[in-house]
């Protein structure tokens, strides 16, 4: 089942701050917050299915100027806000993403619970911590000479392409991986070189193409690699390379860094207008967790929007089934698993079925069985893995681009499919996808007739319950006009019922509409949908989203976490009411866990109109025991119900008591003088009477001040006479305060 994303993230902020320590007595705590780092993605999104243009790289300069637009237009009051909480010290780092229309930030958990509440803010994701992929190397030196294919290039037929004309020149390809050794002899002349060829987020190699780690330059190679070593490693020799250093020199990428890194690629320059944008990405990472991750989603569909197809790694999780993660299992993702020379699955690659509810994943497969590649200081590496299978795939679409410059993403997917030999049990399956790469077939499938699945909007909103609506077009190509059938997957029968109107686009070429109904109880999130359509064995696909909203709802927030407070005094606590999805009810303030002989609370207003805050008092009686309660704060409204805990510590009133010297020494006749000094413990400010016990016979004593304040001393006094005995004495020194009575002892030596 696909993973629901919940249109607002708040649970992680809520987290950090019930995890506050305690404040100091009687003060709001001051110790800072634990920053958190979120992507606070917006409500506002660019439709790609809206975006036209006459040709390929027209479309993605359209695209990202919309991006940019949208961006521009709906950031100001976040980043207003943003840089309000900058100011205040609550935020460290503010980083727009025009890609995905969000907000890469490091702030305050009470910040990151402000922008929640937002409506403009569709939902806030973790800046996740990705690590970088392993690729083992055997390093191999050996030259040959003529210079053949290497057995995995020869396989998938690129060496037929070349012998056409077509060995990528005039394509652009990319990686998003852990860098290049640019100074390779395989990769060094390929290159495109310049400012917009190589971009480290991270800044820690600004300028010059660099990997420390290898297992960039071994996929570089596999695409674009020569024959320096002997061999012809690379599948499209003529192509050129950008890249993106995702992963820093520790191994290790964040969210943030990644979407920097997508819309790098549609605009390495920054300027629309230039036509440097990657042709073909290659991305052999994922996450290492299951489930359907769409937190990259909205960058794999801009980037299919551009007419650049994301190809995927589907990982190395193999053989159990479901083991292709995340982005590799979204549908705008091209995922590729990894076969051995004699067209066997390698036991480690992915299979599906997918989390993310496409039929099928992955959606092709390639060697990735001892590949011979480049490696770090111009050395060579024979490596394996669904990492070195994804760049056949990459590299085969630079093939393809070079005999047809302007085909949309769609399509190079479904010529790598139509194209694909059927390995495994007859038909596309999770294990082998629509089988091994064969570029020659690809080729060949793109003059053949054919047809196109597109739907619009890409993104459509209902509530539970309620009904979304899809157009979807059907277009012919190279004279294709047989009937195609419609059907949808992605949603089961549970959470959904739906309809294509027709459900048969006869002619070739034509549009249908797709009704969704969403059940009652259908959970809040996003929800990929995939839309196919089928002619005999030829089916093409198309993708959209549909997004359930959660109910209008709130939040409750109770600050400081704990508060300390003597015996008889009155403190505070600041309790905040925030709403989410346009709650705009009255929320009704309450608390548990106050036992009556400790205090009385009140709340100033009793009830909150939507977004506003109510101070809670609490009054304690000086006879209040001590101790350390937990206070639940209940906001109601209807239906809807959320708590938030604080800590409430009572201290006792109290005084101390302390007398100085310990000993004094007197001949007989002669006076004994001691301080005696009263503190006073959690605010007490009563007066302490003085009294003395154990005076030897003939002794009096003294005290200079009694009644004393608190704080306060006193002199104490004790006269000998001629009749004291020579002896030590031990007196004690009493101090009572109503109920409240403490003794010090001093000793009186008598000579």
């Amino acid at each position: 089942m696909k993973r629901a994303i919940l249109v607002v993230t708040v649970a992680l902020a809520m987290i950090l701050v019930n995890s506050s320590g305690p404040a100091s007595a009687g003060r709001p705590a001051t110790r800072p917050q634990q920053l958190v780092q979120a992507i606070v993605v917006l409500t506002a999104q660019v439709d790609p299915s809206t975006i036209k243009a006459p040709n390929r790289r027209q479309r993605g300069a359209a695209l990202e100027r919309a991006l940019h637009a949208t961006a521009d237009t709906t950031q100001k009051g976040v980043l207003a806000l943003l840089r309000k909480r900058q100011a205040q010290g609550l935020v460290t780092t503010i980083d727009p993403l025009w890609i995905v229309n969000g907000v890469s930030v490091t702030a305050a958990p009470s910040v990151i619970r402000e922008l929640a509440t937002r409506p403009d803010v569709r939902r806030i994701d973790p800046d996740l911590a990705i690590p970088a992929p392993i690729t083992p190397r055997s390093t191999a030196t050996t030259e040959l000479s003529p210079a053949p294919p290497e057995p995995n290039v020869a396989l998938v037929n690129a060496p037929a392409l070349w012998n056409l004309g077509f060995r990528g020149q005039g394509v652009v390809v990319a990686s998003m991986d852990t860098g290049v050794d640019g100074s390779h002899p395989d990769l060094a002349g390929r290159w495109r070189g310049g400012s917009n060829s190589w971009y480290d987020p991270y800044g820690q190699h600004p300028t010059v193409p660099t990997d420390v780690n290898g297992h960039g330059t071994a996929t570089m190679g596999v695409m674009v690699g020569g024959d320096a070593g002997g061999t012809s490693i690379g599948m499209a020799p003529d192509a050129r390379w950008i890249a993106v250093k995702i992963f820093n020199d520790r191994g290790a990428a964040t969210s943030t860094a990644i979407h920097r890194g997508f819309q790098w690629l549609l605009d390495p320059d920054g300027n629309p207008d230039t036509a440097d944008a990657a042709d073909v990405v290659n991305d052999s990472w994922t996450l290492s967790m299951g489930g359907c991750n769409l937190d990259f989603q909205p960058d794999l569909a801009m980037l299919r929007a551009a007419g650049i197809l994301p190809v995927f790694s589907a990982g190395n999780y193999g053989p159990a089934t479901g083991t292709v993660f995340s982005p590799a299992n979204n549908p705008q993702a091209f995922a590729v698993g990894a076969t051995d020379n004699t067209d066997v699955i390698d036991p480690s690659s992915s299979r599906g079925p997918s989390a993310c509810g496409q039929p099928i994943v992955p959606r092709a497969v390639a060697p990735g069985v001892s590949v011979r590649t480049t490696d770090l200081y111009g050395l060579y590496t024979v490596a394996s893995g669904t990492s070195l299978a994804a760049p056949h795939v990459a590299g085969a679409l630079a093939l393809l681009l070079s005999a047809f410059p302007d085909l949309s993403a769609d399509r190079q997917a479904a010529a790598l499919e139509g194209g694909a030999m059927d390995l495994g049990p007859s038909g596309p399956d999770n294990d082998y996808g629509y089988g091994r790469l064969d570029a020659l077939a690809a080729y060949r499938w793109l003059t053949m007739p054919d047809f196109t699945v597109s739907a619009s909007p890409s993104t459509a909103t209902t509530t539970p319950g309620g009904t979304a609506t899809y157009t979807v077009s059907v277009a012919g190509v190279n004279g294709f006009t047989d009937a195609v059938t419609l059907s949808l997957a992605g949603l089961s029968a549970a959470q959904a019922t739906w309809s294509f109107t027709p459900p048969v686009v006869s002619g070739g070429s034509g549009s249908g509409r797709l009704d969704v109904t969403t059940t009652a109880g259908l959970a809040p999130g996003s929800y990929p949908l995939t839309l196919t359509g089928t002619n005999g064995s030829t089916s093409r696909s198309a993708y959209a989203t549909l997004v359930v909203p959660a109910p209008p709802d709130f939040t409750v927030a109770a600050a400081p976490a704990s508060r300390t407070v003597p015996a008889g005094d009155t403190t505070t606590y600041t309790v905040t009411v925030g709403t989410l999805n346009g709650f705009t009810g009255n929320v009704a303030l309450s608390l548990t866990g106050l036992p009556g002989s400790v205090g009385s609370s009140a709340f100033n207003p009793t009830s909150v109109a939507g977004v506003g805050s109510s101070q809670l008092t609490i009054t304690t009686p000086a006879t209040a025991p001590p101790g350390t309660y937990p206070l639940v704060v209940t906001g109601t409204s209807g239906s809807l119900s959320h708590t938030a805990t604080v800590m409430l510590t009572v201290t006792a009133r109290d005084f101390t008591l302390s007398a100085s010297p310990s000993t004094v020494t007197v001949s007989r006749g002669q006076t004994a003088s001691y301080t005696v000094s009263v503190g006073s413990v959690g605010g007490f400010t009563g007066s302490v009477s003085l009294s003395v016990t154990g005076l030897p016979a003939g002794a009096s004593a003294t005290f200079s001040t009694n009644p004393v304040g608190t704080p306060g001393s006193s002199t104490l006094r004790v006269r000998t006479t001629s009749s004291t005995p020579r002896a030590a004495f031990t007196i004690r020194v009493i101090g009572t305060a109503g109920a409240l009575v403490h003794q010090v002892p001093v000793t009186l030596t008598v000579r």
